[in-house]
């Protein structure tokens, strides 16, 4: 027992030491002399204001380019989480990410945040997601060195200490003279400590010139370690801005006190560094709707526990300031559904953003604040149809955050949902996958063909839902497009991609909400007709959900030519889709892909057109002899290919687009997949189609093995059907059940004739 004792008190001691040295290192107290000091040797971190700080965190987390079908987007990091474990991290929304930074940029660049970033879009867009991972991102990077942040306190010690020559013991033991500073004084040496709730700067304690003069050194120093990346710029807040009423009062009372001796005022002032965290309310808050301006003051003087303030302080009319505003200063404040306020709730917005500023019945409070909102589209639209918004406009940075339209992106959404919903049971294959492809297609719109080149127009016309969420989601364009019609579409894709950004009713404006369809994947999930979560609980649960129409109001929407809003009938592509993945899958656990025939075939073929166009000759692999190209074999590939007409031309426009392509993909192999994609997938259906005989056989064959009659089949079948079994299991993640019940659809309907 006393060795466990022994080593418990080993660990607290190894604790605190830990914890001492690092309250040390980073620097947690300061006296005002230090803190002077310690913003010289690093002026870039502290004469920054609100702003820079969250640009400087944006930049501190890094940046990555994400390749998507249509374009290359720049990614903040931030928005992953990278300091956390736990997730909630933002999917997509890249465009509203670089939004928000450049928003940030020309605060900087202006001096001051003097715009309110107002979020806007449909219900469960990611709004208040996107908000909640910049607030964690600047908590995260407040705890590092390069996000320290500092406020002041107030010291008074006891009022013999005040009055002696002799020294006292700091906090690292040793002897301090009084005149020197509070900063360290333990607590039980202090008769009243003031803490600053609105947080301002140190450098507000220096009068205004010596606070310009001291920044121009620090900005000399800047210009020198930066040269090449831009003139920094010094917020209005430091260059202009005074201490708060409050400070300001004690300061002026000590100064009479010790006539005119600055040095002596400063010797209360201690510097501390503080963290920004939104549970505790500390330089990021969240305000919701509500009937109130955001701030507040409450006289301090009149409270007794303050008796033990100098003489000098006591006669003063101090005030506590508090509200939203307050705790949110040398931070981000967040108004979650501002619009929902009623119009007088948030009207002293339109000057406290402007001015940086918001004025009480005693005193006018200057703040270092960036300023960020939400709202739907709803109110939003019924916001700009008030006189007032004219007003409003100039104040406000719209910030427009769609649905997100790529398959990929919402795919990760309801994986992350699935494993809440689905607990201990199992989660089949694609159940993520048909949620978020029938979501994508009921936010999509029919594009506006003619606004595109006529080589491309009618193509675009003729785009349903299903194909614009694979445009967009995999860059997979229709069948039946020739080779310059294929190109012609990917060239055009980023326009298609953007093409509704400034209309009213633009793309991701309507649809499925991933709210709405949450609550589909937990139905799905504790549906009794499987005893794992299926895809086709969740397909039954979207058919459930169509029937509602009088709830969901993108259900209301009148159907457009070419499938567009019919959202039941979208259910029927996402299960034709969902049935060719699963056929796909049962064809590569048979091994029909591995062998890859049709491509090796392909291969041999265009080797064979490259020599047969050039006249040449080319080795027999069997026995080592130059011989002519095969005729034969090029003939048959042809006639599965459909061609008509004269061969050797035809072989001739292949050589020329290969090199076509090769001028456009410099020291690239040719990908045949990319330049013959139509020739590729024609070949590929012919290779398929020429198995799907085999491949019915060995579905009845599988449903056989997993049944009662598994002891019917020969022993060659039985083996087969065994080891497609342990493949859909090992290499796609089916389970038994699952994968017997997927089968028994694809059965049923692609092999009952």
């Amino acid at each position: 027992m006393g060795s466990e004792s022994k080593g418990v008190r080993a660990r607290l001691k190894a604790l605190s030491d830990g914890l001492q040295t690092g309250f040390k290192e980073k620097k947690r107290v300061m006296s005002f002399a230090e803190y002077l000091e310690f913003a010289a040797a690093n002026p870039r971190r502290q004469l920054r204001s609100s702003p820079q700080f969250a640009k400087d965190c944006f930049d501190f987390w890094g940046t990555e380019d994400v390749a998507y079908a249509w374009g290359t987007q720049r990614r903040f990091r931030l928005f992953d989480c990278p300091w956390s474990e736990r997730g909630d991290q933002l999917l997509g929304q890249e465009g509203v990410q670089n939004q928000v930074y450049r928003a940030l940029s020309n605060f900087v660049n202006e001096g001051a945040a003097n715009k309110l970033m107002l979020l806007h879009g449909p219900n469960g867009s990611a709004k208040s997601t996107l908000v909640r991972c910049i607030g964690r991102a600047l908590q995260a990077y407040s705890e590092r060195d390069e996000g320290a942040l500092y406020r002041f306190n107030w010291i008074f010690p006891k009022q013999k200490l005040s009055r002696a020559d002799i020294g006292f013991s700091g906090a690292d033991g040793t002897l301090v003279d009084p005149s020197e500073s509070y900063a360290h004084l333990p607590d039980e040496l202090i008769d009243a400590k003031f803490v600053d709730e609105l947080r301002d700067h140190p450098l507000l304690l220096l009068p205004l010139d010596e606070r310009r003069e001291f920044m121009g050194d620090c900005l000399g120093t800047i210009a020198e370690e930066k040269k090449g990346s831009g003139r920094f710029v010094v917020a209005d807040y430091l260059q202009h801005g005074q201490l708060s009423h409050r400070n300001r009062g004690i300061f002026e009372a000590l100064l009479a006190s010790y006539k005119g001796d600055f040095l002596r005022v400063l010797r209360h002032v201690q510097v501390e560094r503080f963290f920004i965290s939104h549970r505790y309310r500390e330089g990021y808050v969240t305000v919701e709707p509500q009937l109130s301006v955001d701030a507040h003051e409450r006289q301090v003087t009149q409270d007794n526990s303050i008796s033990a303030l100098p003489p000098a302080l006591q006669s003063l009319a101090l005030f506590y300031y508090g509200g939203e505003l307050v705790t949110g200063n040398r931070g981000l404040i967040e108004y979650s559904d501002l619009l929902k306020r009623p119009l007088e709730a948030f009207k002293y917005l339109l000057t406290t953003v402007e001015q940086s500023s918001v004025s009480l019945q005693n005193a006018t409070l200057y703040l270092d604040l960036c300023f960020i909102g939400t709202s739907n589209e709803i109110h939003l639209s019924a916001f700009k149809e008030i006189p007032e918004f004219q007003s409003f406009k100039g104040r406000v940075e719209l910030i427009r955050v769609p649905y997100l339209l790529e398959i990929s992106q919402e795919e990760r959404i309801y994986e992350a949902k699935l494993s809440e919903a689905a607990r201990s049971r199992h989660v089949a294959p694609h159940c993520a996958y048909v949620t978020a492809l029938w979501a994508v297609m009921t936010r999509v719109r029919k594009p506006h063909a003619g606004q595109y080149p006529k080589e491309i127009a009618d193509v675009i016309d003729k785009l349903g839902p299903l194909e614009k969420a694979e445009l967009y989601g995999f860059g997979t364009p229709p069948p039946g497009l020739t080779t310059a019609q294929r190109q012609a579409l990917k060239a055009n894709l980023a326009d298609l991609r953007s093409e509704s950004e400034s209309h009213p009713i633009y793309e991701g404006l309507t649809g499925a909400s991933p709210r709405e369809l949450q609550t589909v994947l937990f139905n799905a999930a504790n549906s009794s007709s499987y005893d794992y979560v299926s895809p086709l609980a969740i397909l039954e649960e979207l058919e459930e959900l169509c029937k509602q129409v009088s709830v969901y109001d993108f259900l209301k929407q009148e159907p457009h030519a070419g499938g567009f809003h019919d959202h039941k009938a979208l259910i029927g592509k996402v299960r034709g889709r969902l049935l060719n993945r699963i056929k796909e899958e049962f064809q590569r656990a048979m091994g029909l892909v591995e062998d890859a025939e049709y491509r090796r075939l392909f291969d041999r073929y265009i080797l064979h057109v490259t020599h047969f166009t050039k006249g040449e000759k080319l080795p027999n692999a069997n026995t080592g002899n130059s011989e002519p190209a095969d005729e034969r074999m090029m003939s048959q590939v042809e006639k599965t290919l459909g061609i008509e007409g004269d061969a050797k031309e035809f072989r001739h426009s292949l050589i020329s687009k290969i090199g076509a392509w090769s001028l456009d993909h410099r020291n690239t192999k040719p990908i045949f997949e990319e330049i013959f994609a139509d020739h590729f997938a024609t070949l590929r259906d012919a290779y398929f189609q020429e198995h799907e005989k085999a491949v019915g056989v060995a579905v009845s064959n599988f449903l056989m093995y997993v049944s009662d009659a598994a002891d019917s089949l020969d022993d060659e079948d039985r083996a087969q059907a065994k080891s497609i079994l342990e493949k859909l299991t090992s290499d796609f993640g089916y389970q038994e059940d699952s994968a017997r019940d997927m089968i028994r659809v694809l059965a049923r309907e692609r092999y009952s004739k």
